[in-house]
């Protein structure tokens, strides 16, 4: 009989070495597929800037807004401008005149 019982195809380090190729791919896999992954993370720094573009934009749309009305609020020139644009107001003593352009379809 032989030394021993095992095949000679399976020694430790071969075993280990196995396993060791295992753990690695397992480790890749992780790191370029699912989530946390290298394509995961790209993508949610491209969601980050382009809120972070709605963020400021809606920033400055806030601004224009808070400043109309505080004008709306404190100087009446901003209300009577509107008046005049929106509602077609004139004041008294004024006369309106409605240029028709004869040209214009």
């Amino acid at each position: 009989m032989t030394e021993s019982s095992q095949p000679t195809w399976f020694t430790l380090p071969r075993f280990l070495f196995w396993v060791l190729v295992l753990c690695f791919f397992a480790l890749q896999l992780r790191l370029w597929i699912g989530e946390g992954s290298l394509a995961d993370i790209w993508r949610l720094k491209g969601e980050i800037e382009r809120q972070e573009q709605e963020n400021y934009l809606a920033e400055e749309r806030n601004k224009r807004l808070q400043a109309e009305v505080k004008n709306l609020k404190e100087g009446l020139d901003a209300v009577e401008e509107r008046a005049r644009t929106q509602l077609g107001m004139v004041k008294e003593d004024e006369t309106f005149f409605l240029i028709i352009d004869d040209n214009q379809p």
